[in-house]
């Protein structure tokens, strides 16, 4: 997605207008939050980052029916995969962070 000029805004700027730029953003407007001239952080409506999380949600949803499909026709096949290593598998293809034994950081 392209952004506007004006949808990029420096920290400095979007903390003294921060009233002004919810305004914009429950408008439609996402904003890009720079700091020391990088992209640092982004302005979206609740709505929006809700339906980001849906998406995501949807995602994870059809990964795991996918891979239970997937698991259904391996069992006609008398193929089988330890759990464990499914679950470390599956994990890092959701990109949730490991930890040294291995378990997620997120639940």
């Amino acid at each position: 997605m392209a952004y506007r000029a004006r949808d990029i805004i420096p920290l400095s700027q979007a903390r003294a207008n921060l009233s002004e730029l919810v305004d914009e953003v429950r408008g439609g407007n996402e904003k890009i939050i720079t700091k020391n001239g990088e992209s640092y952080a982004a302005l979206i409506s609740a709505e929006k980052l809700e339906a980001f999380y849906r998406m995501e949600r949807s995602r994870i949803h059809l990964v795991l029916l996918n891979d239970a499909l997937t698991a259904l026709k391996s069992l006609d096949k008398n193929e089988t995969e330890d759990a464990d290593e499914y679950f470390i598998r599956l994990k890092a293809r959701l990109g949730a962070p490991q930890t040294d034994d291995g378990e997620s950081d997120r639940e």
